[in-house]
């Protein structure tokens, strides 16, 4: 303990600092802090499970499913995504846009709508896309800020729209209780999107091109489709028939490569995205063991002011780990920590992972002064959206339906 708080929190909280200054070497940072963080539990503090190597065993053990499930479903849907962009479903979509201001707030609509089937990395860098192209690349700082918000809005009421979402339907929360989040994400783009696509307008009125000839490749929206559909109902029926074996094996992972090979004739998959995409993945994993060896009964009680709190933290450290924490830690109503840490992510460049991509496409807004002073209605639209969805829906907790019980003192094991 270091000021009455465990030293892993001093450890994983220099991790996400790292993370936050060193944006070129984030899978480094991640990759020492899980070190670190590992061999100080295993030297020092101990795990639930047991103390030293072979606590350190079990709890990866414990862990695995999840860490597996993760994985699966990060690689698969980076290869879905490719498939939506080559669809040429981006391309087909400006040409029903309005002239003016309103056609600007309709793509972050769009945005908002794409992010809740695909991630929300995708969704942005698809907006992105579209608004180099509509707007003749001058695109203002404000509606670069709205393109994040939206595809993290749009995200954070769907379990298969942004990975923390992905994460809690992982553990057990049901998608109804993360659709809840639109209630505030909702809000929340309307409150944000209006005055930047007003300035969007301002700054380079919108060029429409119909794109007559473009036609869209229903062969590759079948394979998004058909991916969609072997995650969802795989979880389904896991909760519904399995749910003891959802505990033992990666099943929804799983299921979603299952469904990759099924079409491999149907259209070649972008295969060679996957090298950089598996470096991305294990970044984020990373960052959630060592969000899983973090002593959560040290944390302040789940409630909805500490829910607001994670919201202006995830604009400065990783959603994830954060999602991770508040995972282990139970009690959170999930709707309203899913739009807290996905949309509060918006507030500056580095906050989110749509963010940061981005940012890499447009390197004018790698700066959190320029962020803020063009993009401050993110900020505003964050606190209205959470009142929103706390006078509409209010606060209401709910424990994970596979939770883990307690560990039991006698095995020194978790039992399952």
């Amino acid at each position: 303990m270091l000021f009455g708080i465990p030293i892993e929190f001093f450890l994983f909280a220099l991790t996400l600092l790292g993370v936050a200054v060193f944006h070129a070497r984030t899978l480094q940072v991640a990759l020492t802090g899980l070190v670190t963080i590992s061999l100080f539990k295993i030297l020092f503090s101990g795990f639930k499970s047991g103390p030293g190597v072979l606590g350190f065993v079990s709890h990866l053990g414990h862990e695995w499913v999840t860490l597996g499930n993760l994985f699966g479903l990060l690689m698969g849907f980076a290869l879905l995504s490719r498939h939506f962009e080559k669809s040429h479903v981006p391309v087909i979509l400006p040409k029903y846009l309005p002239d003016d201001w309103k056609g600007a707030f309709v793509m972050l609509l769009m945005v908002f709508v794409l992010s809740s089937f695909l991630d929300n990395i995708a969704a942005a860098l698809i907006g992105g896309a579209m608004a180099h192209q509509l707007f003749r690349g001058k695109v203002h700082i404000g509606y670069l800020a709205a393109i994040v918000a939206a595809s993290n809005a749009g995200g954070a009421g769907s379990v298969v729209g942004d990975t923390t979402t992905t994460m809690m339907w992982i553990a057990g929360v049901s998608p109804v209780q993360v659709f809840d989040a639109y209630v505030a994400s909702a809000g929340a783009v309307v409150v944000c999107g209006i005055p930047a696509s007003i300035w969007q307008h301002r700054y380079s009125p919108i060029l429409k091109d119909a794109h007559a000839h473009t036609h869209v490749d229903w062969k590759r929206i079948f394979i998004v489709g058909l991916i969609l559909v072997f995650a969802i109902v795989t979880n389904v029926v896991l909760n519904l028939r399995f749910a003891s074996a959802a505990d033992h094996f990666p099943f929804i992972g799983a299921a979603v490569w299952i469904a990759l090979l099924l079409t491999v004739k149907v259209r070649r998959h972008d295969w060679e995205v996957l090298p950089e995409t598996f470096k991305g993945s294990i970044f984020l994993l990373s960052l959630v063991v060592c969000a899983s060896m973090m002593p959560v009964e040290s944390l302040p009680v789940a409630s909805w002011p500490t829910t607001l709190g994670l919201g202006f933290l995830s604009a400065v450290f990783d959603n994830i780990p954060l999602t991770a924490l508040a995972i282990k830690q139970g009690g959170y109503d999930w709707g309203m920590l899913a739009y807290a840490v996905g949309f509060g992510g918006s507030m500056i460049w580095f906050g989110s992972s749509a963010g940061v991509a981005l940012s890499n496409m447009y390197p004018e807004a790698k700066s959190v002064a320029k962020w803020v002073r063009h993009g401050w209605p993110v900020i505003v639209a964050y606190v209205v959206g959470f009142g929103l969805i706390m006078t509409f829906v209010g606060w209401h907790p709910e424990p994970l339906r596979r939770a883990v019980p307690p560990p039991d003192p006698s095995s020194g094991r978790i039992m399952r």
